[in-house]
């Protein structure tokens, strides 16, 4: 008896802001606290781009602490987000190698430094 196949969802891209702590080898500047990074993931559901995208970064040495999903693409055209062309090639790309695509990173450094 053959098992009845489900379909298979179809993956979206998922914009995420990842905040990094500080870790040895995390190739971050020096004197930095952390950063912010801006990642596009492919994923079946934005619980899926999240547990992608944090595997990838620790795998790159770097120390996730907090992520804030903004949604889909639809989802965030939905509401109304003006999205470059730039961003939406970067997005393409994220969902044809269905991989994660840190776009920006933005260092945090101590005020009082």
């Amino acid at each position: 008896m053959e098992k009845e196949k489900k379909p298979k969802k179809p993956h979206q891209v998922y914009t995420l802001l990842v905040e990094v702590g500080r870790k040895d080898g995390d190739g971050l500047p020096e004197g930095a606290t952390g950063a912010a990074l801006v990642c596009y993931a492919s994923g079946v559901d934005e619980a899926e781009a999240v547990r992608e995208t944090v595997a990838i970064l620790k795998q790159a040495d770097l120390a996730p602490l907090d992520v804030n999903g903004y949604g889909s693409l639809d989802e965030r055209l939905a509401e109304g987000h003006d999205i470059p062309g730039d961003e939406r090639t970067l997005m393409g790309r994220a969902l044809k190698e269905n991989s994660v695509i840190v776009a920006q990173m933005t260092p945090f450094f101590d005020e009082d430094s």
